[in-house]
């Protein structure tokens, strides 16, 4: 098969490695979004932004950095493990080599001793990681592997406008980088393969609310505006004899909103239900320009979906608390575009939680269970060579998270 004629021919489908950029727990059922940036709010399934009254409410709901006093400066760590199975339906099998993958996250916020603001800035990754196939997983002219790394810098002002009422905004900046990589026209290793790599910032905003009408009732919601960046970098080929070249291309972030309502009935319970959606529908078709294989158009077509959580926390005597929680996610990725480096399907995650809240330090530490049922894919769209992804999908993972603050 000559250059010329995969140049022609190739493009519909020849990179239909889809967006190789994700987290492989929230490529699972949201899309490439990472939802857990803090160790209290996961051990309660998430649910937190009627409740938000730690650092990490930067995030979850800024609104809620009013109930904050003085200086509190708060790091965490989402570390998850990750594993993905494939059975064909020829019965042949691949498996992702088993990874921890770290998501660390900053927060920092100031109220002002005679002010009604707060000021806070947080740092985060709100999108990413990485997700590798071997080469013989019988899909390699459709997906071999990917990375992303999502940075995203958020300074917030709020401004507590009445004892029962606080508002909140602030701008991101956004920095990425992508790597993505699949083979082309070979079903096994033979040094024909795709490769972009590429850079590009971009800027969004983030607003929040929060409103306590009665003691044992608070309403709190989110919203994190889309941006979109535009990568440039380099795009490559081996196998082909058409060497490299200055490629960019434009991927869209979804905008997604959060609401929730907390219920405590005394100071020792703390009950709350969030319901969190994810614009996906944005996600249409990526184009890589000026690649060695001219413009290639990446069809996605994903839908938006929700997370519907809900989280409780006992408080203990000195300070202690246990706090437990649970959320469902919709699939996000369609059947007929279908990327075995997104392997989405609707997912149940179950979460508990330990901490202590003391005068200067608090800490807590929070495990996640991650399933949902395999996904059976039977229309994926072949590359041209005649590969899909259509087979079973399985995954079970878990995390660990641990934050830890210091107020001053």
């Amino acid at each position: 098969m000559n250059p010329t004629a995969i140049r022609k021919s190739y493009l519909p489908n020849a990179l239909l490695f889809g967006v190789a950029i994700l987290h492989p727990f929230s490529a699972h059922a949201l899309g490439f979004r990472i939802p857990n940036q803090d160790a209290e709010a996961i051990g309660r399934g998430d649910a937190f932004a009627a409740t938000a009254d730690n650092p990490s409410a930067i995030y979850y709901n800024p609104a809620g950095i009013t109930q904050l006093e003085g200086q509190n400066l708060q790091f965490g760590v989402h570390a998850l493990s990750a594993n993905s199975h494939y059975e064909a339906p020829n019965g042949n099998t691949a498996h992702t080599k088993f990874a921890v993958q770290p998501v660390p996250e900053l927060y920092y916020t100031q109220t002002l001793k005679d002010y009604p603001i707060s000021f806070g800035l947080g740092i985060f990754i709100p999108y990413g990681l990485a997700l590798k196939w071997p080469e013989d997983s019988g899909f390699r002219t459709k997906a071999i592997e990917g990375s992303l790394t999502y940075v995203t810098i958020n300074p917030v002002v709020a401004w507590k406008v009445c004892d029962e009422l606080s508002l909140a905004a602030g701008p991101t900046i956004d920095y990425s980088q992508v790597m993505l990589r699949q083979g082309l026209f070979s079903p096994v290793p033979g040094g024909d393969e795709f490769r972009f790599k590429g850079s590009g910032t971009d800027f969004g905003f983030t607003c929040g609310i929060m409103w306590q009408p009665f003691e044992m009732w608070s309403f709190g919601g989110k919203y994190h505006s889309a941006t979109s960046v535009n990568y440039e970098g380099t795009a490559s080929t081996e196998g082909l004899g058409l060497g490299n070249s200055h490629s960019t291309a434009r991927l869209p972030f979804a905008q997604f909103a959060a609401a929730g309502i907390s219920f405590r009935p005394t100071k020792k319970w703390n009950f709350e239900a969030d319901v969190d959606w994810t614009d996906w529908d944005s996600m249409g078709t990526v184009t890589f320009k000026d690649t060695p294989l001219g413009n290639v158009p990446l069809p996605l077509n994903w839908k938006s979906s929700y997370l519907l959580e809900f989280g409780v926390t006992r408080y203990l005597e000195n300070g202690y608390f246990v706090s437990g929680g649970n959320f469902f996610s919709q699939n996000s990725t369609s059947e007929n575009d279908f990327n075995p480096v997104l392997p989405d399907t609707d997912l149940h995650v179950g979460s508990l939680g330990f901490g202590h809240k003391g005068e200067r330090w608090a800490w807590t530490i929070a495990a996640q269970f991650i399933t949902g049922p395999d996904r059976t894919v039977a229309t994926s769209t072949p590359s041209l060579i005649g590969e899909s992804a259509n087979g079973k999908y399985h995954w079970m993972n878990a995390s660990l998270d641990f934050s830890v603050r210091y107020h001053f």
